[in-house]
């Protein structure tokens, strides 16, 4: 990674989740204001001030010089920065517990709407996926079923998707040998009907990876969408994001494909494709597998061109809440099988870096794309707070829900020594999960890399 590009990557990351975590406290504040709550400071970032102000509402407003965070502070401090007791009955703490636990609902609810508003923006400027299916290709699984082209996927194995997020990882657990059903609403009548995905297998040589066809990109190569375990012996070559540019020194093309039908298994080829903008060169040994038909089942994206689409839109907008989290959810539960890499389940500032950085060194992507994709990134990111601040783990608002809901319960204040030792326990959590996201994503980037 170049100096520029990754110097540009963590400047974009630092403002993206400065500005994220900045709406985050927003919210805590703008609700409180609406409650009656006093509020005695407001920052956004932190660090050293570079403005402050004081509103006619009395709270001290500031801007500060590091731009990774930012806070509201709901209690007087003495000249040592030492909390001062109070009976005051606009303080946040002296308030009813549904006041309080509105306020802390707040922070996360805030990102939820940014994130949901980021969305439906950027859907609004280009184009919003759907879950309708395009025609399939012929001889794909889907050609041999009875569907309808651009009926809905509403679910997958009896499991309800709710974007393409989850669909396209619903679709992808089971494995290339297995049956998928398929639950599809129909645009016509509106009834639900089920197509079943046979694979047909095939035994035979091959290179071992999943490509696109098409060489309408910077490097004139195939773009290489998946690699089998079994590529190369087990000694994987070329792998997702890998560009095939040549084979034995003929430039990949349509009468290049024809030509894989006569491999042996055994047979060395000699390659030449591109790896993280860098050129390669290498032999690779022909691999008999078996493989199936591609499940040909894809969904189509739309432009916002009527009144209609805008209210699919924005639909499809409020849905990637639900389906970011089932996704994260799916992911936990296969880490657990053992059918996901641990490293993958979480994703730590190194990796939302590691994620920016290959946007803006993306070469056959125009500046428009990379903005927008950058843009897409925070949405998500975004919304995933959502799902991360509701961890009981003390500096996260999961905490502050928890103990309020279960003094809710009991009808009475939680006792220091409970309160004590959740937020012992908490911290731990909290330390645990930031080596694991830490180690993550090192792990993750020796591993891709």
């Amino acid at each position: 990674m170049g100096g520029l590009s990754i110097g540009l990557s963590i400047f974009i990351v630092i403002i993206m989740l400065g500005i994220l975590v900045t709406i985050h406290e927003l919210g805590h504040f703008w609700v409180a204001k609406l409650l009656g709550i006093k509020a005695f400071e407001v920052s956004i970032f932190v660090g050293p001030q570079l403005f402050h102000w004081k509103g006619k509402d009395g709270v001290e407003y500031s801007i500060r010089a590091i731009p990774v965070g930012a806070y509201v502070r709901f209690t007087d401090i003495d000249e040592e920065g030492n909390v001062i007791d109070s009976d005051d009955p606009d303080l946040l703490i002296n308030n009813p517990r549904w006041k309080r636990l509105l306020v802390s609902i707040a922070g996360p609810l805030m990102n939820y709407l940014l994130g949901t508003l980021i969305l439906f923006g950027l859907f609004s400027l280009s184009y919003y996926p759907s879950l309708d299916l395009i025609p399939a290709p012929e001889g794909s699984q889907l050609a041999n079923t009875e569907y309808v082209p651009f009926d809905t996927v509403v679910a997958v194995d009896g499991k309800t998707v709710f974007t393409s997020f989850d669909y396209n990882y619903r679709i992808s657990l089971p494995s290339a040998t297995e049956d998928v059903t398929v639950t599809l609403k129909s645009k016509d009548t509106g009834e639900l009907y089920d197509i079943v995905l046979s694979p047909e297998l095939v035994t035979k040589p091959s290179l071992g990876i999943c490509f696109v066809d098409s060489t309408d990109n910077k490097w004139n190569g195939w773009y290489i969408t998946g690699a089998f375990d079994q590529q190369n012996g087990g000694d994987i070559l070329l792998d997702a994001g890998d560009y095939l540019v040549a084979v034995d020194g003929v430039p990949v093309s349509e009468e290049l494909l024809e030509s894989f039908s006569g491999f042996e298994e055994g047979q060395v080829i000699h390659i030449t494709y591109v790896h993280n903008g860098q050129t390669f060169e290498d032999d690779l040994t022909i691999t008999t597998m078996t493989l199936s038909n591609a499940r040909g089942i894809r969904v189509c994206d739309y432009r916002m061109e009527s009144l209609e689409q805008i209210g699919e839109a924005a639909l499809c907008s409020l849905k990637m809440t639900p389906s970011i989290v089932v996704g994260s959810v799916l992911m936990i539960e296969n880490a657990f099988k053992g059918e996901e890499e641990v490293y993958n389940v979480v994703s730590g500032p190194i990796g939302v870096t590691t994620a920016v950085n290959d946007v803006v060194n993306n070469d056959a992507g125009s500046v428009f794309d990379k903005v927008y994709w950058v843009i897409l990134l925070a949405g998500v990111i975004s919304i995933g707070l959502v799902f991360t601040n509701m961890l009981p783990i003390p500096g996260l608002d999961g905490v502050q829900i928890l103990l309020i809901a279960v003094e809710m319960i009991m009808g009475r204040k939680i006792s220091k020594k409970a309160e004590g030792v959740i937020n012992v326990v908490g911290f731990c959590m909290l330390i645990a999960l930031v080596l694991f996201a830490f180690s993550s994503d090192i792990i993750r980037i020796i591993v891709e890399r």
